[in-house]
């Protein structure tokens, strides 16, 4: 797992780190690489956002900064296979230039 500059973990509660875990596999498994951590409790989100509760993060799109994707590593097929592997108390969605990984149980 890579940190964009800037971007720590240290402000993470317990179930966003579990995520994090999960995510990497799924990235190396699905997409060929590492997943880039991109943005957590740092930077500019909406008022209510979980990110500044330590519960959100959000991770490059695979492929983002010129790596190489593994054939059938797609966005789509990375975003699926999260939703599956963190279950329902884990939002994941995908945005326009990154993916949104938050814990919010139901």
């Amino acid at each position: 797992m890579l940190l964009k500059a800037g971007v720590s973990l240290r402000c993470l509660k317990r179930e966003i780190r579990r995520a994090l875990n999960i995510i990497e596999d799924v990235y190396i498994n699905i997409a060929g690489h590492e997943s880039i951590i991109t943005s957590t409790t740092e930077g500019t989100h909406s008022p209510s956002s979980l990110h500044y509760a330590g519960q959100a993060v959000d991770i490059a799109l695979p492929g983002a900064h010129n790596m190489y994707v593994r054939p059938g590593g797609s966005t789509n097929a990375v975003v699926k296979k999260l939703r599956e592997m963190l279950g329902k108390d884990y939002d994941v969605v995908l945005e326009k230039d990154h993916i949104h990984v938050e814990y919010d149980p139901k």
